[in-house]
C-alpha cells in the first residue's frame, strides 16, 4: 500500500522525510528568521514537518472492497460440470429440503429462495430445472482457494462468509481501484473458474451495498466503486434501493422501518442515528452512520475465538434404535473434535441433544444434557465416550428421533488448564493423547474422513440415518478417487 516509510537515524532525525518547513510553504513566500535559537528552531521545524507529512499520509480516505461469489454453490458445480452452464440449476439444503442457491437462469424462471423442493419437484422437468444435492466438502474447498487468491491483493483481509470477504485497499490511488477490482475478477476466473463481483466504498456497509449494485446492474460489469460516483448519482441509487438490502437490516427490522416510512436506503440515511438507537439498537445507529460514510465497523482480519463448536444433522429417516444414534453422535463428535484441534482449543464441557420432528404426528421428545469435564480436553476418544454415555441417559425407546447433535462448550486455548492434584492423568498420558490425535488428523486429512474413525461409528458403509442426497456431485478437489476425468 502507498505510504511514507519512516526510519529513525542515530541522531534522532527522520530519514526519508524533508525536515524544512519550506516544503509546505508557497513557492514565492519570503524566508522568515526564526525567533528562537537555531538548534531549537531546527527541532521545531523537524517536528512540525513530520507531523504535517504524517497527516498527509494518514489522510487517505478509507477504501474497503467486498468481494462476493456469484451464486457460489452453483458456480462451484459448474466449474467441474460445464454441461450445467446456461441451464437453470438449484442447490438443495440438507436432506434435499429447500433451495439454498440458484443460477441466474433459475431466478429468471421465478424459483424463489428457500422454497421447499417438494413444492416445485413436479414442475422441474417441464421447466428444464436441474436440482443438485449440496456438496459442502466441495464448496468449502473452493472457498478456501478463493480466499487464498484474494489475500494476494491486500495484507488486511477479513473472511466474512463462505463466499465473501472484505479487503482493505486504503492508500491505493482512486483511479487504480477499478483496475485492481478487474484484475481480482480476472484472476479468480482464470485460476478457479468462479465469477465474482466487487464493491468498493468508504465503509463496510457501503461496500456491501456497492456489491449489490455491481451484481444487479449489468452495465457495471461486476464492479462498483461507489465513492467514484457523483453525489447526485449515489443519491439516485439510494432512492431506488430497498432498505431490506442493507447489511444488518433483516426481514423483521425492515418491516418495522417500512412502517415508519423508511422504505428506501435514502429514507434510512436521512434518519437521525441517535433516535434510531433509542428506538431500535446501537447496531442500527452504526449502520446508518456507515451508510453516511462514517467508519463504525472496523476490519477484523483475525477470526475471533469460538464460544462453542456444534455438529448436528437431521436424519435421512426417523431413527428409533440406540445403536444408530450412537453411530451418528460418534461421527458428529469426531467432526467437532477435529474442528476443536484445528482451532488450537480444548473443551471444558459437552452438550448432547436429541429431537423428534415437530412436523410429524408422533410423540415428541427433545432431551438435552450438558456434562462438565474434570479436565479440558481435545481428545476425540474421550469426547466420544462422554457423548455416548450421555446419550444413554437421554434415550427413550419408542420415539422417532429426527435430529441429534453435540456441542463443545467452555472452550479455552489448548494446553492451558488448572492442575488437579487428584487427577489420574499423567503428563505422559496427555502426551500420548496429543500424538495420537495428531496422527489421526494426518490420516484423515490424507486419506479421507472415513479412513480412520472411532469404533462406535460402526462398520456399515451405508447408514440409513445419514442425510438424503439423491443427486450429490463428486468431491472433485479433495478425494483422489473422485477427481474429474478428462475424456
Amino acid at each position: 500500500m502507498a505510504g511514507v516509510k519512516r526510519r529513525r537515524s542515530k541522531k534522532g532525525t527522520t530519514q526519508g522525510i524533508p525536515s524544512q518547513l519550506s516544503l509546505f510553504a508557497a513557492p514565492d513566500s519570503p524566508s522568515v528568521t526564526p525567533a528562537v535559537p537555531e538548534p531549537a528552531a531546527a527541532k521545531v521545524a523537524v517536528q512540525t514537518s513530520v507531523a504535517q507529512v504524517t497527516a498527509q499520509v494518514t489522510r487517505h480516505p478509507t477504501r474497503i472492497a467486498l468481494i462476493d461469489g456469484n451464486n457460489f454453490y452453483v458456480s462451484c458445480e459448474r466449474v467441474f460440470q460445464p454441461k450445467l452452464r446456461g441451464k437453470p440449476v438449484v442447490i438443495l439444503s440438507n436432506n434435499d429440503g429447500c433451495v439454498v442457491s440458484r443460477s441466474a437462469e433459475a431466478k429468471a424462471l421465478g424459483i424463489p429462495m428457500a422454497v421447499p423442493w417438494y413444492q416445485i419437484k413436479k414442475q422441474a422437468a417441464g421447466l428444464g430445472l436441474i436440482a443438485l444435492s449440496s456438496n459442502y466438502t466441495l464448496y468449502a474447498d473452493m472457498s478456501s482457494r478463493m480466499m487464498h487468491v484474494l489475500s494476494r491483493f491486500s495484507p488486511l483481509q477479513e473472511v466474512y462468509s463462505i463466499d465473501e470477504c472484505f479487503l482493505d485497499l486504503t492508500g491505493i490511488e482512486e483511479a487504480a481501484l477499478p483496475v485492481l477490482a478487474a484484475v481480482m475478477r480476472q484472476t479468480i476466473a482464470r485460476e478457479l473458474g468462479l465469477p465474482v463481483c466487487v464493491g468498493i466504498a468508504s465503509t463496510k456497509t457501503r461496500a456491501k451495498l456497492a456489491n449489490h449494485f455491481a451484481k444487479k446492474t449489468p452495465e457495471l460489469q461486476g464492479i462498483c466503486h461507489l465513492e467514484s460516483w457523483s453525489r447526485a448519482r449515489r443519491l439516485e441509487a439510494f432512492r431506488n434501493w430497498p432498505v431490506n438490502d442493507v447489511w444488518g437490516v433483516g426481514r423483521r427490522l425492515s418491516a418495522r422501518l417500512e412502517a415508519m416510512g423508511c422504505v428506501q436506503v435514502a429514507d434510512l440515511i436521512r434518519r437521525d442515528p441517535k433516535s434510531l438507537r433509542q428506538s431500535f439498537s446501537v447496531n442500527l445507529e452504526r449502520t446508518v452512520r456507515e451508510l453516511r460514510g462514517e467508519c463504525c465497523i472496523p476490519m477484523d482480519p483475525e477470526n475471533p475465538p469460538r464460544d462453542s463448536i456444534q455438529s448436528a444433522r437431521s436424519f435421512g429417516q426417523p431413527v428409533t434404535e440406540l445403536s444408530d444414534l450412537r453411530e451418528a453422535l460418534t461421527q458428529y463428535m469426531t467432526r467437532a473434535a477435529e474442528k476443536l484441534r484445528a482451532d488450537g482449543s480444548q473443551a471444558g464441557a459437552v452438550e448432547v441433544f436429541l429431537k423428534t420432528s415437530p412436523f410429524r404426528d408422533t410423540s415428541q421428545h427433545a432431551p438435552a444434557a450438558t456434562v462438565p469435564l474434570e479436565q479440558p480436553t481435545q481428545d476425540t476418544l474421550v469426547l466420544v465416550r462422554i457423548a455416548c454415555e450421555t446419550l444413554e441417559s437421554l434415550y427413550r425407546p419408542g420415539y422417532e428421533y429426527a435430529k441429534a447433535g453435540v456441542r463443545l462448550l467452555d472452550l479455552s486455548p489448548a494446553g492451558i488448564s488448572q492442575g488437579d492434584m487428584l487427577s489420574k492423568e499423567s503428563p505422559e498420558t496427555e502426551k500420548r493423547s496429543q500424538n495420537l490425535m495428531e496422527t489421526l488428523d494426518a490420516i484423515r486429512k490424507r486419506f479421507g474422513a472415513e479412513a480412520c474413525q472411532p469404533g462406535t461409528t460402526g462398520i456399515r458403509v451405508a447408514k440409513h440415518w445419514q442425510m438424503q442426497r439423491a443427486n450429490v456431485s463428486q468431491r472433485f478437489t479433495s478425494q483422489w478417487d473422485e477427481l474429474p476425468i478428462a475424456k
